[in-house]
């Protein structure tokens, strides 16, 4: 397995593949990334273990993500179960599978954990969609606190994470040998990654500027939420999307694929 050093530039290539390969396939991409928001909602409601198995279950679901992106781009019409890709390799593949989004699970729960110790829970809930704050809250110092808390911790979770899954899955990496490679890899590319996100925050700033200036034109007044949610859902399919691209072109490809 070799790692691919990639310019700095490269960030916002990733962010036009993943834009252009969903546009390629636009309905078959959006309908996966729905079910698979689906699927973590309902797993997520199930009464004390439902966050907890929901993070369990996301290494392998954002695997299927990124194996859909994969036929997308080379020109096949990914179907519902590529969703499973991350959990049909077999008994090892699936044991390695769960024991990855159990170690992601774990990372999540402690910065989830550290952030209910600064503001008692206000900003976990919140994140959870247990509650709809007002603007007082939201501003509020522990909120504030427990918000940056959580960044904190969950962005190096992050990073150990994000390339993990392809790394398990594609390369039979063990989990915790695709968590190093992952933040190795990310620390040594983390100029292409930030270029990666900052391109992804003008994206969205930009649909959100449209969306609301359209609104206003249109003079829909309330009906503007109704608008910009959906935006966002597409905008965050994209962004699954591009998430192959940066593990494609920072690893040598054990099928052949060419950057």
């Amino acid at each position: 397995m070799k790692l691919h050093l990639v310019p700095a530039r490269t960030g916002l290539a990733w962010v036009k593949l993943g834009m252009r390969t969903f546009l390629r396939q636009p309905l078959a991409l959006a309908g996966l990334f729905f079910i698979f928001m689906a699927a973590m909602t309902v797993v997520s409601k199930v009464p004390l273990i439902g966050v907890p198995l929901a993070m369990v279950l996301l290494p392998g679901t954002t695997l299927g993500l990124m194996a859909a992106t994969r036929e997308a781009a080379a020109g096949k019409f990914p179907m519902p179960l590529m969703l499973l890709t991350g959990f049909r390799g077999g008994p090892q593949a699936l044991r390695s599978m769960l024991i990855l989004g159990a170690l992601y699970a774990l990372g999540f729960l402690v910065a989830l954990g550290a952030c209910w110790l600064v503001d008692g829970g206000g900003f976990a809930r919140v994140y959870l969609g247990g509650e709809s704050p007002s603007a007082e809250a939201m501003m509020a110092p522990d909120f504030q606190g427990a918000m940056w808390a959580f960044i904190a911790i969950h962005l190096p979770v992050s990073l150990l994470f994000w390339h993990a899954p392809a790394l398990t899955h594609w390369h039979g990496l063990p989990p915790l040998k695709s968590v190093f490679f992952s933040l190795v890899a990310c620390l040594r590319n983390l100029r292409a990654l930030l270029v990666f996100g900052l391109c992804w925050m003008l994206v969205l700033m930009l649909a959100l500027l449209t969306v609301s200036v359209l609104a206003a034109l249109l003079n829909l007044g309330d009906s503007t939420g109704s608008l910009i949610f959906p935006v966002l859902l597409l905008m965050a399919a994209m962004f699954f999307c591009s998430l192959y691209f940066t593990y494609r072109d920072t690893f040598e490809q054990p099928s052949g694929d060419a950057p």
